[in-house]
């Protein structure tokens, strides 16, 4: 049996039929606990587009949580902010009609110090000064739901090749940015669905190693038997793991991070090592947190048991 430390969950929705977007206080801590059993020490729940005064008391509420949670759960680590400033170009599934411009008031009007990751499109912001302002702040910064390329002012971008401009061999693009800048992160949904594997397995060979955050993506679908259910406004449906609307849209994972692990060493893609590296070492370094929690697992890559430290 292999010990690691626990996994750190940077980007995710909801799992077990929760929504981060709709869910009460004790749903939210009953997630964080169903979350450790899972292998998770810490996440940061994703608040994504909406109307101002619901991110606003999504913000207060996972504020809330977060004060009152005790030491036997996946820690909320802060929240991964995930639009609303975002090119409605490439909006996925998020509501266009709740999509805002780079307006620092707007901004101001949700502002909380448990915003640690925002997902935002830099390329609209044309004066510089919503980034200038965001670059005060203790925020990691991350290019997504966008067509930008530059990346100099950011820190990551999200979901890498999703959502973003397509991968040229001609023009500058989101993907050969974050893969040749080296002090850039990359998040990446390696369920072999929103990423294919010899995409997966060049995207490790050519990034830095430290620099890849494995990522679920995972909305309230994941680890529950409901096959469809509404989100960000619109049905999704779960039809073979691939979460999607009726367009086909993906929307998300049906993944953790633990099945993630597994789908990555099971095909060889990566090892255990580098598995584990970009879905905790990587994420305590970067977010500079503490491990609490300890993870056994079982020679087919599954885990045996969690122990809290």
């Amino acid at each position: 049996m292999r010990e690691t430390q626990g996994l750190i969950e940077q980007h995710i929705h909801g799992a077990f039929g929760i929504d981060f977007m709709k869910c009460s206080k004790d749903e939210l801590l009953n997630c964080a606990q169903l979350l450790a059993q899972n292998g998770v020490g810490a996440f940061f729940p994703t608040v994504m587009t909406d109307e101002l005064e619901i991110i606003k008391e999504r913000i207060s509420l996972i504020k809330s949580v977060k004060k009152s949670q005790d030491k036997k759960s996946a820690q909320i680590a802060g929240i991964h902010l995930e639009g609303p400033f975002i090119n409605p170009e490439k909006s996925g599934i998020h509501d266009k009609k709740y999509i805002l411009p780079l307006d620092i008031n707007k901004y101001k009007f949700i502002e909380d110090d448990i915003i640690k990751i925002i997902t935002l499109a830099p390329e609209l912001d044309i004066s510089g000064e919503f980034v200038k302002y965001l670059k005060t702040l203790n925020i990691k910064l991350s290019l997504g739901h966008s067509l930008g390329h530059n990346l100099s002012d950011m820190n990551q971008v999200t979901h890498l090749y999703n959502a973003m401009g397509a991968f040229s061999h001609r023009n500058p693009s989101t993907c050969v940015s974050a893969l040749c800048c080296d002090n850039i992160y990359i998040e990446i949904i390696a369920d072999s669905l929103h990423v294919c594997d010899d995409v997966l397995k060049i995207t490790f060979k050519q990034k830095s190693p430290e620099k890849i955050l494995l990522i679920s993506d995972a909305l309230p679908l994941a680890h529950s038997n409901i096959e469809s259910l509404i989100f960000a406004g619109q049905q999704i449906y779960n039809k073979n793991c691939k979460l999607t609307n009726k367009d086909g849209i993906f929307a998300g994972s049906s993944m953790l991070l633990c099945d993630i692990i597994k789908n990555l060493t099971d095909k060889s893609i990566v090892t255990f090592e580098q598995a584990i590296n970009a879905s905790s070492s990587n994420q305590l370094k970067y977010h500079k947190l503490n491990n609490n929690l300890k993870v056994y697992w079982n020679e087919d890559n599954t885990i045996n048991k969690v122990e809290f430290i």
